[in-house]
Parts: structure tokens; sequence; C-alpha cells
């Protein structure tokens, strides 16, 4: 075969390569999951000093999972403010601050036996999204975040608290989205004493 037809049959065959990985080929990028070092859940009440409860997963991406660090004690029949702050100390990133940014692709769910607060009622929304907790923030669309949240505990008992952070993006963040829609990007379950 003649060397002028192979070099242009091949010099044909590299420019309908390069037609074809044009950037409408591109796949989207994709949200990398986040790392989660250091979770911090203060609860602050009316009066009187915080209450902190945190958990740390020193290794980052590594082997270790997030891991509790002490339990959740509260006071009887007292109304608190709760803030959660997530960070990256091996990055020295505020994921919190992350969250704030893409708060219309995250929210936070919450659960616990019913009865242990007077206010939300119920065992909170892990299980249904239309079960009651108190949002104190929310996204530009006006649905609810969880960074910040409220609680009035009712009488002395023993629970769990569980908290879910859920990446919800592209549409998938509605007034119904579930806990089961979306990535999780926390799952987190604190032994909850009230006294």
């Amino acid at each position: 075969m003649n060397i002028k037809i192979v070099s242009l049959i091949a010099l044909c065959g590299v420019i309908m390569l390069s037609a074809g990985c044009g950037d409408d080929d591109t796949p989207p990028m994709e949200n990398p999951e986040e790392i989660i070092t250091d979770v911090t859940l203060t609860f602050t009440p009316t009066s009187g000093p915080s209450i902190v409860a945190s958990a740390i997963d020193p290794d980052g991406d590594g082997p270790e999972e997030l891991a509790i660090n002490g339990s959740i004690v509260l006071a009887t029949n007292t109304t608190y403010s709760l803030t959660i702050d997530l960070q990256n100390s091996i990055d020295g990133e505020s994921i919190t601050e992350e969250i704030l940014e893409e708060a219309e692709e995250h929210m936070f769910f919450f659960g616990w036996q019913g009865g242990i607060f007077s206010a939300p009622n119920g065992d909170g929304n892990i299980e249904d999204r239309s079960d009651n907790v108190i949002y104190s923030d929310e996204d530009d669309n006006g649905l609810p975040l969880g960074l910040r949240t409220s609680w009035i505990t009712a009488d002395a008992a023993t629970s769990t608290f569980r908290v879910i952070l859920k990446h919800q993006p592209d549409g998938v963040k509605t007034e119904t989205s579930e806990s089961s829609d979306g990535d999780t990007d926390l799952d987190l379950t604190w032994d909850l004493t009230i006294e």
C-alpha cells in the first residue's frame, strides 16, 4: 500500500477521533464527598453553660470512621439552641462554610425516642420527613438546612440522638425529600440523657 495513502488514512482517523471528543462528551463534574474529621454539637440553653458533644476522625479518609466522643446530658424542661459545626482539620477546611455555600444541596435530619422533648414532639424526621423538627435556618429556596435548630427538653429520661447529613443535589432536595434521598455525608448517634 502506498505510504501516502496509509498516512492519509491515519490522518483521517485522528481527525475523526478528535471530532468525536468535544466538550459535549465530557462527563459532568461530580461533587466529591467531603472529608469530615470533627463534628461538634453545641446545645446552648437560654441561661447557663453550653453542652458540647463531638465526634472525631483523626485519619480523615483513612480506614477509621468518625467516632462518638462522649454523650449528651441536658437539663430537664430547658430550651436549647443547637448549632452544628463540621471541620476537616487535616486540610484546615471549614465544612460548615461549604455546606452554607451549598445549602440548596444539603439537609440535616434528626431522630430520637419519642417523648424526650416537649418541642419538637414525636421522634424526629429521619423515618418520616413530615414529623416535626424546629429548624432555625433555611436555604435560598426556603427549605430547611439544620446547622441551627431549637429544642425544649421534657422530663428526666434516656434516649439516643441521631444526626444525618444528606447531600441532595440537582433538585433532589425538595419539600418532601426524605433522609433516604441523596448521598449520606454523615450519620452519627449519641447517647442522650435528660436529668
